[in-house]
């Protein structure tokens, strides 16, 4: 009890001394930290676009969101792992299958990280990846249609913090289990057993180079740790990857004081080259496993998800100078490459210290077996031996490190809130300005590739105290814009962000915005319900079920009257958008639905399931403001008491039977 009690009181003063530092931040005023050139800067005049999109993860939204660099304007949230009833998705018939998993259909996750798809080491524009970090899963997002294409779940893992790190070339991205739990056949085991029955993994997702399509190529099993952040080599420590791990301690209770016994931990250092060759020679053992393939079909507009039952996995032991250990400070949560793929930060949360490892040094201390014992069978380099250097006293409590092109770094503080700079090589800090407050991650635009575009660096904050106007117990989530086009790193703007923005890249508007999908060809609609002009609307009967195929184009839905529908069915309402111009989407809801609207992009057709609770009639309109005329976008439908002879009759202007209604084929509808 005294040792509990002195870390707790420990604890205390670091967080009172923490507290008062952050409070002592705050600026006097508006010029204490803004340059008088600031809004200039930020300025984009109405009609014109900004130079960068920046993609923010959400956070405990469980979504993407979209920003202009450098005005700060929201541009748009891309549903991903979470249900969005703005968009219909996770609502629609077409949807739901995105968000299925092996333990059934899961509307929410909490969305840390993102990384952009790269060619040669430079961002290319093409798709966008996120991690679950809650039910381990990857998802891309499309950057033609910024629409989430494909969910791919991750098997033996529990938690998914450590993703989606990409390789150079979008070979793989990467995702290490944040938290190690027991695998295989016995996993009801004591929770006490942890040293002797929990395990890790890092699994490597393969991306097709056309497609983009994923798949999970394979897993290496990893001593039962928990694992943080990664980054992949680059250049000359391409075929490499980095993962930040902590709780070498293997503690499995009260890990803020368990888990920070020692002085360093590790950054695990994986040859995935050295996996490819492993898993040629047929090292790799197959297992048998639950997870589920989600993809969007951009034609049919539906997703499906596919149940896959194996995952073949490469065990260290089995597999010799495949993986290493570094000794890191403890507790370490970045893990960074800089652009020239030499060298490697590493950031401590409880170090006083940066230290910065060097990939040449790293490969002799391999060759020449410059080894300090190992760590569950697994080598642990010499520190001393792939150090490069240390950056003294930078701040306090590093998390995250970014580049730009002038050889500089810049590493996040969240205990002292400020971000600094410093020189790669000689380790020299430079310059450090205060963020308000308590800086999660960072982003400089291109910062993990090749060839930063540098400009600006982004603070991403936990905590926006007295910044902005009071909204409750919870104020705004943040992010700043710092000009770092100078020797010293200048405030710019403040602007709120959705959910926890825990971390973004910015990439140039001109890469992304060039290939943009403005309508889908609706003679390209391969959807199975698509009605692809008014002469195919009908509505029918199917056992209990009635089927609406309708159409929507300013300023009208055919049909828009609906009768014969009895109490006890369920209808359907797949809803073709007609229009074939771009940013003409139609809505469409229905009076007492228990799920959400439709958002129906031109040339696309959705479903909305509705299942009455009462005869009468209802009416239903389109949601999404499409012309003068959108308020007389509406309609009606009938339901009558189960057992009624009402004929299923529908129109819109005239009024026909169904048995009566011919399509342009002869054929009755």
């Amino acid at each position: 009890m005294k040792f509990f009690s002195h870390k707790t009181l420990l604890a205390t003063l670091v967080l009172a001394g923490a507290s008062l530092q952050m409070l002592g931040c705050k600026p006097k005023g508006p010029q204490a930290a803004i340059s008088g050139d600031a809004a200039l800067k930020t300025y984009v005049a109405p009609g014109k676009y900004d130079e960068f999109y920046d993609f923010v993860s959400g956070g405990f939204s469980g979504q993407m969101s979209v920003y202009g660099l450098p005005s700060g304007r929201l541009l748009r949230v891309i549903p991903v792992f979470s249900v969005d009833p703005e968009k219909g998705y996770g609502y629609s018939e077409e949807s739901k299958a995105m968000l299925n998993t092996s333990n059934g259909f899961i509307p929410w996750d909490d969305l840390h990280h993102i990384a952009l798809s790269e060619t040669d080491g430079l961002h290319d524009g093409r798709w966008v990846f996120a991690n679950a970090n809650n039910t381990p899963r990857i998802a891309r997002v499309d950057l033609k249609t910024f629409r989430t294409v494909e969910i791919i779940e991750i098997p033996n893992s529990a938690g998914n913090h450590s993703s989606p790190f990409i390789t150079e070339n979008s070979e793989y991205v990467v995702a290490g289990t944040r938290f190690s739990i027991p695998l295989g056949d016995h996993t009801d085991v004591p929770i006490s057993s942890y040293k002797q029955n929990f395990k890790g993994t890092v699994s490597f997702i393969n991306i097709d180079k056309n497609s983009g399509e994923m798949n999970l190529a394979f897993q290496i099993l990893t001593p039962g740790v928990n694992f943080d952040l990664a980054r992949a080599g680059k250049g000359k420590s391409h075929g490499w990857v980095f993962f930040s791990c902590y709780n070498s301690e293997k503690a499995n209770t009260l890990l803020e004081v368990n888990a920070s016994q020692k002085d360093k931990d590790f950054i695990m250092a994986v040859n995935w080259k050295k996996a490819e060759e492993y898993l040629k020679a047929g090292k790799g053992v197959k297992k048998t496993v639950k997870y589920t393939h989600n993809q969007y079909d951009e034609k049919k507009h539906s997703a499906t998800s596919t149940t896959m039952n194996e995952v073949l996995v490469l065990d260290p032991k089995d597999c010799p100078d495949m993986v290493y250990f570094m000794p890191c400070p403890k507790s370490p949560h970045g893990c960074d490459t800089d652009p020239t793929g030499e060298y490697i930060v590493g950031s401590g949360k409880l170090a006083a210290t940066i230290p910065v490892f060097s990939f040449t040094k790293i490969q002799k201390a391999i060759a020449d077996k410059n080894f300090d014992g190992t760590y569950d069978d697994i080598p642990v380099l010499k520190y001393d031996a792939v150090l490069h250097g240390e950056v003294q006293k930078p701040g306090l409590g590093p998390l995250h490190t970014e580049f730009d092109d002038q050889g500089n770094a810049y590493t996040s503080f969240f205990v002292s809130s400020e971000i600094v700079k410093w020189n790669i090589k000689d380790l020299k800090v430079l310059d450090r300005v205060p963020t308000y407050y308590s800086i999660g991650h960072l982003s400089v635009p291109g910062g993990p590739t090749r060839k930063p575009w540098g400009k600006y660096v982004i603070a991403y904050n936990k905590i926006t105290k007295d910044r902005y106007l009071p909204t409750g117990p919870e104020l705004s989530q943040s992010a700043q814009l710092y000009d770092i086009s100078g020797d010293k790193m200048k405030l710019l703007l403040d602007f709120p962000t959705i959910g926890e923005p825990h971390y973004g890249e910015a990439i140039p508007a001109e890469l992304v915005m060039k290939n943009s999908q403005k309508i889908y060809k609706i003679e390209e609609n391969a959807h199975p319900a698509a009605a692809k002009g008014d002469n195919y609307t009908r509505v029918e009967r199917k056992g209990n079920e009635v089927h609406v195929y309708m159409t929507a184009i300013r300023s009208h839905f055919t049909p828009d009257n609906i009768e014969g529908v009895k109490l006890g069915e369920t209808v359907y309402f797949h809803v073709t958008n007609l229009e074939q111009d771009w940013d003409i989407p139609h809505g469409f809801a229905i009076k007492g639905a228990n799920n959400a609207e439709l958002l129906i992009m031109p040339g696309e057709t959705q479903t909305l399931k509705w299942v009455p609770e009462k005869a009468g009639v209802f009416p239903f309109y389109c949601t999404d403001f499409c012309s003068a005329l959108h308020q007389e976008m509406q309609g009606y439908i009938r339901v009558s008491a189960p057992g009624s002879n009402v004929p299923i009759i529908y129109g819109t202007g005239t009024i026909k039977a169904a048995a009566d209604y011919k399509a342009t084929d002869g054929k009755t509808k």
